[in-house]
């Protein structure tokens, strides 16, 4: 069940959309609840220092946790657990994206954009993807004593960078990896910035089948799934609810975990969903799956609330 919204100060606004963001990308639930109320204090410190959202930064959550530090309390998270607060909010377009200092790659990068832009047509998202690999792969392997040297790139260094991506980023990101820099290889030697086509020194990275979990799995094997789930305890019960909202309704993971009391409408036989963006979505509710809800909750609601009690 969704918890109520915390005051929050300044920051009211945003409860629910950083809630979402959370738990779209795996926080456990208790840990979302420590960081909505992280949010409510940076809110309300905030409002007293008469500070709008769009002045937040690292150097004001350094002086909250000063302010904070000063008024005795001392289990403060670091400067890196305020990280996916700033990245949310910066995220949703109320705090400035961050000032980075110049380097020396900002140049041969504006060309870059430009020449991805015009020359090969992609999409913004695409573009920043690909440049954000070239910065990380420039600055690890081009820059010598703070002085950007391609000069002295190798096939070495394409292979070294692509084995530590590999080593932690899955097999289809992997593979993104190669298109990046074989287009950040062709980029410099199109602009003379290197003599050698280095792009075909990048190596292709392996995909078998059946070498990860399938993406889809076959009716008659939902069915065996559905079939063998244990019901005899109150987690199976559970199992079994999530597993026929999700096989029968095409659910995610999120949806189901978002799932309310007053989203399912017993008289009419729908259920409310919600999606991304905040979008709604009301499904039919078929009766197999209505039998597993009403049998979850039977073990894990009180019967004065689900409405059995004789």
């Amino acid at each position: 069940m969704a918890s109520p919204r915390r005051k929050a100060g300044a920051l009211a606004a945003q409860v629910d959309g950083y809630r979402d963001w959370l738990a779209e990308r795996g926080y456990a639930p208790l840990t979302v609840r420590n960081m909505l109320k992280d949010l409510g204090q940076v809110g309300q410190w905030l409002d007293r220092e008469r500070l709008e959202v769009a002045d937040l930064s690292e150097d004001r959550l350094q002086e909250f946790l000063l302010d904070r530090r000063q008024a005795g309390r001392r289990r403060l998270a670091g400067a890196r657990g305020w990280l996916p607060l700033l990245t949310f909010l910066r995220g949703v377009g109320v705090v400035p994206a961050a000032r980075l200092a110049a380097t020396p790659l900002d140049p041969l990068l504006g060309r870059y954009r430009s020449w991805m832009h015009r020359d090969r047509g992609l999409s913004a998202s695409t573009m920043l993807r690909y440049e954000n690999t070239a910065r990380r792969f420039l600055t690890e392997r081009a820059m010598t004593g703070g002085r950007f040297t391609p000069e002295q790139l190798t096939g070495a260094d394409l292979n070294a960078f692509l084995l530590q991506e590999c080593g932690r980023v899955s097999s289809g990101s992997a593979k993104g990896r190669v298109a990046e820099l074989r287009s950040l290889m062709r980029f410099l030697h199109l602009s003379g910035v290197i003599a050698m086509k280095l792009g075909t020194a990048v190596p292709p990275v392996g995909g078998w089948r059946l070498a990860s979990v399938p993406s889809t799995m076959a009716p008659g094997d939902v069915q065996l799934l559905l079939d063998r789930c244990p019901r005899g305890s109150a987690v199976g019960v559970r199992d079994y609810a999530i597993l026929m909202l999700v096989a029968r309704l095409g659910l995610r993971s999120i949806e189901v975990a978002r799932l309310r009391l007053d989203d399912v409408d017993w008289r009419c036989g729908e259920i409310v969903v919600r999606g991304k963006g905040r979008r709604e979505d009301r499904l039919p509710l078929p009766v197999e799956v209505g039998g597993a809800v009403v049998a979850y909750l039977a073990t894990h609601v009180p019967s004065w609330v689900t409405g059995t009690c004789s």
